[in-house]
């Protein structure tokens, strides 16, 4: 019998509240903030478990990769929680639109759900391409401008705390002013403030300076360390077994890419298939458009980041595009592509030479441009030290943590070897 797939409808912005999965922490805070705003009741999901894989296992095919299996078991985990009313739930994932399961993740999602009896529940789809057009959900410039803000000042948020919470004399310091930057900024996007240029660069240099105040010891041993990888195992703990905590346990400061980078690396790609092979003049116009606003605001971030002239900056986007021509074609774009290559050249340039590359089951780009460009990277810099760390529901978490302690292990002896060298 053929199932009629419903749909995320107007009326239901005001009856439903749209589950989505967590992935970077403090940026999508601030972005269901934003969703609230338009008109949108947008639950994270935070719950874990062994029974997240099994449910993932038992509806998704286990050849599928296991970002996949994860987010679908998450969902599918909450609605069997008996939390939510299932008469006004609906499920909201992001798309990429490109060769990727990122790209499938609904069809994925809404074989699962009819399979395990929720054939009901709809499914928004947030992306820029137009896939999958929802009569009730819609992405206007208010809220792309709002949004893209929520993920520069996040970024800003994620580079901080980073770079002072191994640091702080006073424990829990770091967070509590990061909760109080959310919170501040929510305020503003409510009041419908807080998202042009010179709102934000007024924010980014006080919350730099509200970070720069924070006690902080820093003849602490600490090894620095970079995270890459396929995007949901970069950023969720759920995906990476909450590796940044446990690397803060080893005493570690870590720098995670921001989300800017990703979504500038997408309109890149769009920008340049356009060029390439032709399509819509009006579409190349409006990428551009966004592309060139975001530079401005990554430049803003950079700006009031260097001139506190205590914490690293990220590097700006132009740059990436040019350390990665250099050892890979800017063709190689399925999945996180030629970006995941450049971001473990800019993390060593920019003093995190210690890189771990998270290598999801299932995601062959991910294995091409990460574990399989290493080789390359260490031809060019013999001094990074980068390992790569696979996650599958059959890896053990003890046989991870004890692969990256053996590469904090050599960290902390080139460390020392530095520090008599410096003597």
């Amino acid at each position: 019998m053929h199932i009629i797939e419903p749909v995320f409808t107007r009326e239901m912005r005001e009856t439903h509240t749209i589950l989505a999965p967590s992935m970077a922490k403090i940026q999508f805070r601030i972005l269901v903030e934003v969703l609230k705003d338009e008109g949108y009741t947008v639950k994270l999901l935070e719950n874990e478990g062994p029974q997240v894989v099994r449910k993932g296992l038992k509806y998704v095919h286990n050849d599928t990769c296991y970002p996949a299996l994860l987010v679908i078991g998450q969902m599918l985990d909450a609605l069997d929680s008996g939390i939510y009313d299932l008469e006004r739930t609906a499920l909201a994932i992001t798309q990429t639109g490109g060769g990727c399961r990122a790209s499938n993740y609904i069809h994925l999602l809404r074989k699962a759900l009819d399979k395990a009896g929720y054939s009901n529940i709809p499914i928004v789809s947030l992306n820029l391409k137009g896939m999958h057009r929802n009569s009730g959900f819609r992405i206007t410039y208010k809220m792309l401008r709002k949004g893209i803000a929520a993920l520069v000042c996040g970024d800003t948020l994620m580079l901080l705390k980073n770079q002072v919470s191994p640091y702080e004399v006073h424990h829990g310091k770091t967070q509590e002013l990061v909760d109080s930057w959310v919170r501040q900024l929510s305020e503003q996007y409510r009041r419908g403030s807080g998202y042009t240029q010179r709102e934000m660069a007024k924010d980014l240099r006080r919350m730099v300076a509200e970070f720069s105040a924070i006690e902080t010891d820093y003849n602490r041993p600490v090894v620095k360390v970079g995270i890459v990888g396929e995007i949901y195992m970069k950023y969720a703990p759920l995906g990476n077994n909450h590796l940044e905590d446990f690397l803060a346990s080893q005493s570690c400061e870590v720098m995670v890419p921001g989300l800017l980078g990703f979504l500038l690396y997408g309109l890149q790609n769009q920008l340049e298939d356009i060029d390439l092979y032709g399509g819509s003049r009006i579409r190349y116009a409006i990428m551009g458009y966004l592309k060139r606003h975001m530079i401005r605001l990554e430049t803003l971030m950079i700006d009031a980041v260097a001139r506190s002239g205590r914490f690293t900056p990220p590097v700006a986007f132009h740059r990436t595009i040019e350390s990665a021509k250099e050892v890979i074609s800017l063709g190689c774009k399925m999945g996180e592509g030629w970006l995941l290559t450049a971001e473990m050249r800019d993390l060593a340039e920019m003093g995190y030479r210690n890189i771990i590359c998270v290598q999801p089951f299932g995601c062959l780009p991910n294995h091409i441009v990460g574990k399989g460009m290493i080789r390359r990277l260490k031809e060019l810099d013999d001094d990074v030290n980068i390992v790569p760390i696979d996650y599958d529901p059959g890896a053990t978490r003890v046989n991870q943590e004890n692969r990256i302690k053996l590469m904090l292990a050599v960290a902390n002896e080139n460390r020392i070897l530095d520090r008599q060298d410096d003597r």
